[in-house]
């Protein structure tokens, strides 16, 4: 018995598998002349549609099992990080669990003090206490309680991007779906695969870049690019997507909104052109970083959920547009203090490809804050994957606040609803929190201004110095070799903070050189949004793995400076690693 659930383990194992390599089949995501995004409530219908369907097809009536859900202990990445499959499958006799119909699934969809049970390849999941945990937020998993998964996977396919999806699921078993339900879910989706891809229209991507999935796309730039230019090419800049890229059938008829309504301002909206013609263009030279950069140094201690990104989740560009304060004010905000006093402390951005986020009134507003509404990036319109037709620049802050795509901007008393503001995607948990039920997730704040970051990307060897009892007869080093090396890198600050200092050490720390700022170092003070670009020469010795080991750390102008390590600043969701950048490398 404990095989054969095994073996089922293992085929659903090999249905994610063909589910992922068949993502790139055809759709289309657009947008009409009223910016509604198509995909968005196509997506809806068919969802409904598939929603609908599971729950009718149902010509057999079995008897009904308990439907009481099943407690779990901390049901998140942290938890499940070790897991075998084949361990897992037995303790999970899936031959022996009940068969529960389409109907019966339904009846459990979270209302009423209902546990949320959802199927995926046949299998019933209870997913109650995994609510809170869900990386995508609450708010996501909810709209699929008491129906399948596979239609939303079609569209969210960064679950397929690791194996951390199903080992978390496969604690959630609690029986087997109905065959009948099952075929027709199957037949449903095999329509949706072959006729409505919402990937069909994606942009074309550098070779170069580091693809960590790309359904949506999310890739980063290698670390012996991304130092080369100050100014990070378009085409080289680290992409992060929560959903398919949209595609406007004519932006002639694309419309930016500001609604200062809740305010008693009005709305008004903005044509491309009225932006470029009406308002002062402005150019601001900023840093955009994930939030989850270095997030595999945090998977050394524990492992997260989200992206194994390394360094290169971060670029830098000079961005084009008119000042969000601008705007502000040309659409009816002519005294932010006093909105902001009022209790209107919050401006939200909603973009064509569902995403919604916030910063405070008093950032946008902020005539030194530099944020703006860019339309360009060094010199040339906004790439489809960094914006198009605009998007919005906050310095300073973490990427995710920048949002692309944006198509209305909204004055509020509170921040942005949905997992991206409000949700767990972007907030740090304590390092002893792996069940976020365990804290008041909506007075967490949400990651605004970034911290404080390094990293380094060249070495290069300029000598090696062998010990007075041997004789260096090649240049080749050995362990117990001191070599010269010559170290390049970035670092930069949140907030608009001045790197003031990059120190390295080869000695894990004993002794540290200042390194030399080339790039970057003139930025105005306290309106540093960009990295700097440092080098360094230094001594380091050859371990007996033939290798030499470094370290960096930045400080700012406040005098923060890199710690040492990340096991005190691990968090469940892998957000602001920022210790020292660590790296080891053989330099013959």
């Amino acid at each position: 018995s404990s095989s054969s659930s095994s073996s089922l383990l293992n085929q659903r194992m090999r249905t994610l598998s063909s589910a992922s390599s068949s993502s790139t089949q055809a759709a289309v995501f657009s947008t009409n002349s009223n910016n509604d995004n198509d995909m968005k409530s196509k997506t809806m219908a068919i969802l409904a549609s598939m929603a609908l369907t599971a729950a009718t097809f149902t010509a057999t009536s079995l008897s009904r099992s308990s439907c009481e859900s099943k407690p779990h202990n901390e049901l998140s990445p942290a938890n499940v990080g070790g897991d075998n499959i084949e361990e897992v499958a037995a303790d999970h006799d899936i031959d022996e669990m009940p068969i529960y119909t389409a109907d019966q699934v339904a009846e459990n969809n979270g209302e009423d003090g209902r546990p949320v049970w959802m199927t995926y390849g046949g299998v019933v999941y209870d997913v109650t206490d995994f609510l809170s945990n869900h990386p995508g937020g609450r708010e996501k998993i909810i709209m699929a309680a008491g129906s399948a998964i596979e239609p939303f996977w079609h569209l969210y396919r960064q679950h397929f991007a690791s194996d951390l999806p199903m080992k978390l699921m496969e604690h959630m078993m609690v029986g087997r779906l109905l065959d009948e339900d099952q075929d027709a879910i199957d037949e449903q989706m095999e329509e949706l695969q072959k006729n409505d891809d919402p990937y069909e229209k994606e942009p074309e991507r550098h070779a170069d870049l580091f693809v960590h999935g790309d359904t949506p796309m999310n890739a980063e730039v290698p670390a012996h690019i991304l130092t080369q230019n100050y100014l990070t090419p378009p085409s080289l800049f680290y992409i992060r997507h929560h959903h398919p890229v949209p595609f406007l059938k004519d932006v002639g008829k694309y419309n930016l909104e500001i609604n200062l309504s809740a305010y008693g301002k009005g709305t008004l909206k903005f044509s491309l052109n009225d932006l470029k013609t009406k308002l002062e263009k402005v150019e601001v030279t900023t840093t955009l970083q994930c939030s989850g950069n270095r997030r595999s140094g945090f998977n050394d201690v524990q492992r997260t959920s989200g992206t194994a990104w390394g360094q290169g989740a971060i670029s830098t560009a000079k961005w084009g547009g008119v000042r969000l304060s601008d705007a502000l004010k040309l659409a009816g905000l002519d005294n932010p203090v006093q909105a902001d006093n009022e209790g209107y402390e919050h401006l939200r951005f909603h973009a064509l490809d569902g995403m919604s986020v916030s910063i405070p009134l008093a950032k946008a507003s902020d005539p030194y804050g530099d944020c703006i509404i860019a339309w360009e990036m060094n010199g040339e319109p906004l790439p489809r994957d960094h914006g198009y037709p605009l998007r919005i620049i906050v310095p300073g802050y973490a990427a995710v606040r920048n949002i692309k795509w944006v198509e209305k901007i909204e004055l509020a008393t509170s921040d942005a609803e949905g997992p991206w503001q409000r949700g767990l995607n972007y907030k740090i948990l304590p390092p002893a929190v792996t069940d976020a039920k365990e804290v008041k997730l909506d007075v967490m704040p949400s990651l605004t201004e970034s911290s404080l970051f390094s990293g380094i990307t060249h070495i290069q060897k300029e000598e090696i110095k062998r010990g007075k009892d041997r004789k260096l007869v090649s240049t080749k080093s050995e362990p117990g070799d001191t070599v010269k090396v010559k170290v390049s890198g970035w670092a930069w600050a949140g907030g608009g903070r001045n790197i003031v200092r990059v120190d390295l050490t080869s000695d894990n720390g004993k002794t540290w050189k200042a390194a030399e700022i080339v790039e970057g170092g003139n930025q105005r003070f306290g309106r540093a949004w960009a990295w700097v670009f440092w080098e360094c020469e230094l001594p380091a010795m050859v371990g007996e793995d033939g290798k030499i080991s470094l370290a960096s750390k930045a400080v700012d102008m406040a005098f923060n400076v890199q710690p040492e390590k990340c096991d005190h600043s691990w968090n469940v969701r892998g957000l602001g690693n920022n210790s020292w950048f660590r790296t080891s490398a053989i330099v013959d």
